[in-house]
């Protein structure tokens, strides 16, 4: 039904935000259904970069499932980099760094954390008051590579000091001295 609406906007004029409310369904569409390929072949159709990127903004802006955020976000990030403001920028490459890290997690957990995707350093946190040590050392891991090539509102520093405000805390065991009796 998509693509039948798509051939006849060819046909025949359509307004420009019915454009943009057909092109954003159907886009979610195929990334509900896991159908990437499509889903950039959808994008790439279309001819106007301001549509398209209206599209993309929209569809991430719905909180599709983990898999279609981490491709808007991506695509967003790689195609319109240069066209979004300092703090959209921002927000959108920690949803990609969110869902990146949750990928890494084991499939069934992830959907315990997927609240917390567009806030990487905050799912760090609630990963280390769970004890899930395993998982930090991978998400952290994961960071580090992310940060290396990319620019986002936290930097290294803030995940050293988080972990080292957790191992501090870790380590700090309130006890009560015991006197000596002679």
């Amino acid at each position: 039904d998509y693509e039948l609406c798509e051939e006849w906007g060819h046909l025949y004029p359509i307004p420009r935000e019915d454009l943009i409310n057909l092109h954003r369904e159907h886009l979610l569409h195929l990334l509900e259904t896991g159908n990437m390929e499509k889903a950039l072949q959808l994008l790439q159709r279309i001819e106007d970069p301001g549509i398209c990127l209206a599209i993309s903004e929209q569809a991430l802006d719905q909180h599709p499932n983990l898999a279609a955020s981490h491709f808007l976000a991506d695509y967003l990030t790689a195609h319109f980099y240069a066209n979004l403001t300092t703090a959209r920028r921002n927000e959108i490459q920690a949803l990609y760094m969110g869902s990146k890290v949750l990928l890494t997690l084991p499939e069934l957990s992830r959907v315990n954390y997927y609240h917390l995707s567009s806030r990487p350093l905050l799912m760090l946190e609630q990963l280390l008051m769970n004890m899930k040590v395993d998982w930090v050392s991978l998400a952290v891991q994961m960071l580090h590579q992310l940060l290396a090539v990319q620019e986002t509102g936290f930097t290294v520093e803030d995940i050293d000091n988080l972990l080292s405000k957790y191992a501090g805390k870790a380590l700090n065991f309130p006890f009560a001295l015991k006197e000596k009796r002679s």
